[in-house]
């Protein structure tokens, strides 16, 4: 039988063929996939050809069946695992090591680039083609390529146990918590609001059992909002919290130690002075210490605000019959009591008016106001019944495949992300993106989302407007292919329109009615918008500071004891933990994607502050120059140029902090 993954997707819009797709399918599709890559690789190196067409484009168009077949299984790998899909994991995780080592280590391969590179003067390339050839040489260069004998096979064996690791890491993060669940009595489920137990019965559904509160945020996060039970609530928090640090197989404490030590190694091999330093090399903020001055600047006034914060808080813990102090799983309770006290909102009210697929329109509505966008829902199937697919058209033409998996379940690893089945390029034939957003909401009929939910949504959407209006030539540089610490502005910048008086009055309709959130209620709710942000800046700010002292100076041999003493060190506030701790931290340790760059988010919302006041001034949320401006050079130029250069021609200058800080509400006054 023909493999479906190798076989031509003549399918609406060459969408994969996922019923046909079976498990067993996806090895045979690599190692094919990989032997058609190698062997169009070594053409490129070894052939007479020595120019841009001949290497560097040759280059972007030679793994094509492996591009393919990888992305729908990386995908499915983390929206929908199953046993045999987690063991490929684990095979492929040394193998695709073993195959980019190959490549960058070709001295044939790198000699033609360097060449290039040399006499790229006289080429007459495009500013195009010339940021890709630059690109393809830093990306050779950070890989080892100048590198022989013993260096250059230790630096192979470095990346290929780092691959393995950053799987392992993300396996057993996922095994705990599919592992855990706390069953709920009928008086503990009736103390909470009817959305939370409707989340705690379709979760204990899923187990063949009652009411559970599980590990997932959608879930374990209201659950520690409102239940009135603090031994419950502590329980509930502890195992959260230990996620990765149960003991046994699944522990991921050695996992981080030894990715340190290797992630350092690796850096020296390089001859850098730390793993930091080389991983910040490429990004905006280019040093450690540009990294600290901004974490510094934003900590100093939000430990401030959490300080006295928890003060109110632990008295309104008093007031109710327990002994100080306030402790981690008490914060989000009486913070939930303190908002609805002091601002009149209440999340279980406020719930009925951000349905999913009310916050749906307004995502879709906010990108044709703003581009021109039209969505049309498309049939199925997709990979999961829960998934569903929209046709992204533009004035008649198609723009994109939009899909969206909303929905917690077990098979799916936590958090929400973006990734692309396809990715936008010109080179070789115009190919359109197949784009997708991930979630873990807790499933309901029908599904009411949180505001912190919604800001999802539209955080999550903002990554795939970026893949969706993508308009390069290379797909080395499309979409998404940009600075770590710029990728996180075009998602928190689409988060702003969520705040846009008009759209919520258009879209927050409650679920069962129709009528539109009441005018006092989404005033109370835009008010209360720098509620809180002393906690949530201080457990982020935290965990940034944690990643980026793991990965400066030597490597921690222990780092638990590396974590406790960089807390202890910035004062961390007794009843606040860091978002992500060591055990968990899978933007770190689950891959290299965000190691010594989770700073990354904030010095995003650096820049997205000032981009939404570009609308601001202009007197309109929807201005159509400021928005043209914004897809000519921020969401369809990818990583064309330099991500500071794009900036500077959307906005004409670079922000300060300041803008930051008003936006959490933790500007000094003067």
């Amino acid at each position: 039988m023909t493999n479906p993954l190798l076989s031509v997707w003549d399918g609406p819009f060459g969408l994969p063929p996922f019923a046909a797709i079976k498990d067993a399918d996806f090895a045979p599709a690599f190692d094919a996939g990989l032997a058609e890559a190698r062997a169009a690789i070594a053409g490129i190196a070894d052939g007479p050809g020595a120019g841009f067409a001949e290497v560097i484009e040759a280059l972007e168009l030679a793994e094509g069946t492996l591009d393919r077949v990888a992305g729908v299984f990386y995908n499915l790998a983390g929206a929908e695992s199953t046993e045999a899909r987690e063991a490929l994991m684990r095979d492929l995780a040394p193998k695709m090591s073993a195959f980019s080592s190959e490549v960058t280590n070709n001295k044939a391969l790198w000699a033609k680039i360097e060449a290039l590179w040399q006499g790229r003067d006289g080429l007459g390339l495009t500013a195009e083609e010339m940021r890709v050839l630059t690109l393809y040489r830093q990306m050779f260069v950070r890989a080892g390529a100048e590198l022989d004998g013993a260096e250059a096979a230790r630096l192979t064996a470095v990346k290929s146990r780092l691959a393995v690791l950053g799987t392992a890491f993300g396996q057993n993060l996922l095994a705990d918590e599919r592992g855990w669940f706390m069953e709920l009595s009928e008086a503990d489920l009736g103390a909470l609001p009817a959305f939370v137990q409707d989340a705690a019965r379709a979760a204990g559904a899923e187990r063949g059992l009652g009411a559970v509160v599980t590990l997932n945020r959608s879930l374990i996060v209201p659950f520690l909002q409102f239940s009135p039970n603090r031994a419950l609530r502590a329980r509930a928090y502890e195992a959260w919290g230990l996620r990765g640090a149960n003991g046994g197989e699944t522990d991921n404490r050695g996992v981080a130690a030894e990715t340190l030590a290797l992630r350092a190694e690796r850096a020296a091999l390089l001859g850098y002075a730390d793993f930091a330093h080389f991983k910040l090399e490429p990004e905006m903020a280019k040093t450690p210490g540009a990294v600290r001055d901004l974490l510094m600047r934003v900590w100093e006034p939000a430990k401030r605000k959490a300080l006295a914060d928890a003060g109110v808080l632990e008295a309104m813990l008093v007031a109710d019959g327990f002994a100080g102090p306030l402790e981690p799983w008490d914060w989000r309770y009486y913070s939930e009591k303190r908002r609805k006290a002091e601002h009149d909102l209440d999340e279980a009210a406020l719930k009925p008016y951000l349905g999913l697929e009310a916050m749906l329109r307004a995502q879709f509505d906010c990108a044709n106001r703003l581009f021109g966008l039209e969505f049309r829902e498309l049939e199925g199937p997709f990979y999961h019944p829960d998934v569903r697919g929209w046709e992204v058209t533009r004035r008649g033409e198609h723009v994109a495949v939009f899909l969206g998996d909303y929905f917690a379940r077990g098979s799916k690893r936590s958090g929400a992300w973006c990734s692309a089945m396809r990715s936008q390029r010109k080179l070789g034939g115009e190919q359109r993106p197949i784009v997708v957003n991930v979630c873990n909401f807790a499933k309901g009929e029908p599904a009411l989302l949180s505001y912190d939910d919604a800001r999802t949504l539209f955080h999550e959407f903002g990554h795939a407007l970026h893949q969706m209006l993508s308009d390069v030539t290379y797909g080395f540089i499309s979409g998404t292919s940009v600075a770590r610490d710029f990728v996180e502005l075009p998602s928190q910048l689409y988060e702003h329109w969520l705040e846009v008086p008009a759209v919520l009055e258009q879209h927050a309709r409650h679920w069962q009615t129709g009528e539109p959130m009441p005018a006092d209620m989404l005033e109370r709710l835009l008010a209360a918008g720098t509620y809180d942000q002393g906690f949530a800046t201080v457990e982020f700010v935290s965990s940034a500071m944690v990643d980026l002292e793991f990965h400066s100076g030597a490597p921690a041999a222990d780092p638990m004891q590396k974590q406790a003493e960089v807390l202890e060190a910035l004062g961390m506030p007794r009843a606040i933990r860091m978002r992500h701790a060591t055990p968990h931290f899978a933007h770190v340790f689950s891959g290299d994607g965000y190691s010594a760059g989770y700073y990354s988010y904030m010095w995003s919302e650096v820049m997205d502050a000032d981009a939404f006041a570009a609308f601001e001034e202009a007197g309109d949320p929807f201005d159509p120059e400021v928005a043209a401006r914004l897809e000519t050079f921020i969401l369809s130029a990818g990583g064309s140029q330099e991500a500071e250069a794009l900036y500077l021609q959307f906005r004409g200058r670079m922000p300060g902090v300041e803008p930051l800080l008003r936006g959490r509400g933790l500007l000094e006054p003067v």
